[in-house]
């Protein structure tokens, strides 16, 4: 019979075909990660040998009753590699368990409780040893025969050998030192790359970890030549310090300075997703239209293809895998590496040596602002080279930053002069003392022919005035956006925003905080909600944006309004915050001076509260606190960073997300926050599929046909009932 590795619903993959793709994938990963090569090919070899098991073979065969699983104790097939051990010299056997032992699963406190150290307490050591052992002379040697076809020599292994190898991984893993392993890593990297790509393994594993050509952002070429306007274009990057904190104005050049730092593959984190959108659609047309310089540039998490031109198409199945050119994501998307959770190697050894790029970190409050901080210490730990950007940052944060990254000797500080600051004073700031006085400055800005950014805190209030816009001006274009729309609906509301940026004539964009950081666009005016000072300054940067000799000195209008008595209604934000920001805000009527801003963010925030969470660290203290070959689950993240969401999709489309792929779940995935479980009851949810998603009625989503997104209002046909 031949061995199978993967079930036919997966292909069918017989164990010689994937394990010779996951030796493609290894022959190349291996040799770009620095790490050993021979060894790291001989486990790819040996690493799912343990699949000929008869019971995994009667599993991808469908062969399996419900009594099976019931009756027969648990089978791991990572377990059953191990016992092939005695095909490589025993001298190597410590790499080969790193290798082979955990490429799925923790070696222990694994969440399905199936780690080999999880299996041995709950049996014993002999019923594991048996039980992965059984039936050997039906499989083993056929397994043999796989191995021998990669040039590994072919032997006999009998029992007393199977348990010897058996027992040595055992102790390996019960004695392994503190730390990560690369090895590990590698192995997850090469079997989930190759388990993707099967049969096209060898030649897309050829287009990984290239280092992308940055010297268009370093030789001021094309677009970006050096100009007064841009005053960053005009340093050097060529400093000898490893690491980097920008702290310049919105339009001052901060993202070419920083990639111009780059020396290596690149990781750009920015915090929200219609930011990395932006971004992502940036770097790709730098480095293909403007410098010519093709490189695999990937965003994590990405709503929809996008076709820059003929020869560039986006590849969704690509941005899980570590070695791209430049990958652009959020700094959540590369937490593993400080909580331990799984994957956490592999994602270490992908930026290991590598440059990363924190941009608008000021952004992260809280324990989120722990997170970053830790993160910092451990991409320091990895050898990466650290550029940090801002245009709002509180002094004390500033100071711990460059403690972590080690200092002056270290780091490359840039803080522009207040002359040079001066010109980029863009703003009016007007005090509207109440939300009609709001309303009374939209019917002035817009008679006027402007176009205008109206933002809320909160999607209820976006929404809200969105309605109230289309009623009171059904003449004047008007669009909204905020986070709680279907993923694909999303994507194609920002590069709406583009279009009545550019338009003539008046028109409105009623928002939230999602379109605070990073996104190029330059309305003529705001009303906004108080919010934090540094949220605020950087939505302000979404008004009068464009630079240009003509434009220097140019102010435009920006209507804050205050903060209600009601702390509940300035959530999602601290109320004692918000009111002190407002407060340090300019008089009414005045110019806010960018040479004045950080003096007024210090004082809001004359101290920066770094909340404890280290015993969820695994780094500390200049060590590692976690076993190798073990991983955390995902909830210690959840847990320490206080992450609580729910997901939505609507009921319509129940069925079609049952029977979807990933990539097509995601498209209709609506993020809403923890709350919204209170929805449960009425609107029903889809247990044990994918998100477990809440389900609610259609007529909740774009009411009206306004494209208001998911809206709140009572359900009338609800039924928990989804399938």
């Amino acid at each position: 019979m031949t061995l199978l590795a993967k079930s036919p619903d997966q292909g069918g993959l017989t164990l010689e075909e994937h394990t010779r793709h996951v030796v493609e994938a290894m022959t190349h990963m291996a040799s770009e990660l620095d790490v050993a090569f021979d060894i790291a090919r001989r486990g790819a070899i040996l690493h799912d040998l343990g699949k000929g098991h008869p019971f995994f073979q009667a599993m991808v065969r469908d062969e399996l009753t419900d009594q099976d699983w019931i009756e027969q104790e648990p089978h791991r097939h990572e377990i059953s590699s191990l016992l092939f051990l005695p095909l490589v010299d025993e001298d190597e056997w410590p790499q080969m368990v790193d290798l082979i032992a955990a490429h799925h699963k923790s070696i222990k406190k694994d969440r399905s409780e199936r780690g080999l150290i999880d299996l041995v307490r709950e049996y014993g050591p002999s019923r594991v040893f048996e039980r992965h052992q059984e039936k050997w002379e039906s499989w083993g040697p056929e397994a043999i025969e796989i191995a021998a076809t990669f040039g590994i020599e072919p032997r006999s292994i009998d029992e007393e050998a199977r348990r010897a190898a058996f027992d040595v991984a055992l102790a390996h893993c019960r004695t392994n030192e503190d730390g990560w392993s690369a090895l590990r890593g590698v192995m997850m990297s090469a079997d989930h790359f190759a388990s993707n790509y099967t049969y096209e393994t060898a030649d897309e594993v050829d287009d990984l970890h290239r280092e992308p050509d940055l010297t268009g952002y370093r030789e001021n070429g094309g677009p970006y030549t050096a100009s007064d306007l841009y005053p960053l274009s005009k340093l050097d990057t060529d400093d000898e310090r490893p690491h980097t904190l920008v702290t310049a104005p919105t339009g001052a050049g901060k993202t070419n300075f920083l990639l111009g730092r780059c020396n290596g593959r690149v990781f750009y984190t920015l915090p929200f997703q219609a930011s990395i959108n932006a971004m992502y659609r940036r770097v790709q047309t730098d480095l293909y239209e403007h410098f010519d310089a093709r490189a695999d540039v990937r965003r994590l998490h990405a709503t929809s293809r996008i076709e820059l031109d003929d020869d560039v198409e986006e590849d969704p199945d690509l941005q899980r895998h570590p070695g791209a050119s430049v990958k652009v994501m959020t700094p959540y998307q590369m937490a593993s590496i400080v909580f331990g959770t799984a994957g956490y190697e592999a994602m270490a050894l992908d930026l290991q040596g590598n440059d990363v790029i924190l941009d608008e970190v000021h952004t992260y409050d809280g324990v989120a602002r722990s997170m970053v901080l830790q993160i910092v210490k451990m991409l320091v730990e990895l050898g990466c080279r650290v550029h940090i950007g801002t245009a709002t940052i509180p002094s004390a944060l500033s100071e711990a930053l460059m403690e972590v990254l080690g200092g002056e000797e270290k780091v490359q500080r840039v803080r522009l002069d207040d002359e040079t600051l001066d010109t980029f004073n863009r703003h009016r700031i007007h005090k509207c003392s109440t939300p009609e006085a709001a309303w009374g400055a939209l019917d002035d800005l817009l008679e006027q022919g402007g176009r205008v950014l109206f933002v809320s805190n909160q999607v209820d209030s976006a929404q809200r005035r969105f309605r109230m816009v289309r009623e009171r001006y059904p003449d004047v274009p008007a669009m909204l956006i905020h986070s709680r729309y279907k993923r694909r609906d999303r994507a194609e509301l920002e590069d709406q925003i583009e279009v009545f940026e550019q338009q003539e004539g008046p028109c409105v964009v009623c928002a939230t905080q999602v379109v605070e950081v990073s996104l190029d666009i330059s309305f003529d005016a705001m009303i906004t909600d108080a919010a934090p000072l540094d949220g605020m300054i950087q939505r302000f940067g979404r008004v009068n944006r464009e630079r240009s000799e003509e434009t220097i000195g140019r102010l435009k209008p920006i209507y804050v309004i205050a903060p209600p008595e009601d702390d509940a209604a300035i959530l999602p934000y601290d109320a004692e915050t918000v009111r002190a920001s407002f407060d340090a805000l300019p008089a009414d009527g005045d110019v806010l001076r960018e040479a004045n801003v950080q003096e007024r963010i210090d004082a809001v925030y004359p101290n920066v509260e770094i909340p404890e969470v280290d015993t969820h660290f695994i780094w500390q203290d200049g060590r590692y606190r976690i076993q190798k070959l073990q991983h955390r689950p995902k909830s210690v993240l959840l847990k320490a960073l206080n992450i609580n969401s729910e997901t939505c999709i609507l009921r319509s489309e129940a069925q079609q997300y049952a029977d979807a792929g990933w990539e097509e779940r995601q498209q209709m995935h609506i993020p809403v926050p923890v709350s919204f479980k209170r929805f449960e009851e009425e609107w029903g949810r889809l247990p044990d599929i994918g998100h477990e998603p809440l389900c609610p009625p259609d007529h909740l989503y774009d009411p009206d046909g306004l494209r208001l997104g998911l809206t709140t209002q009572p359900a009338d046909d609800v039924s928990p009932n989804i399938l």
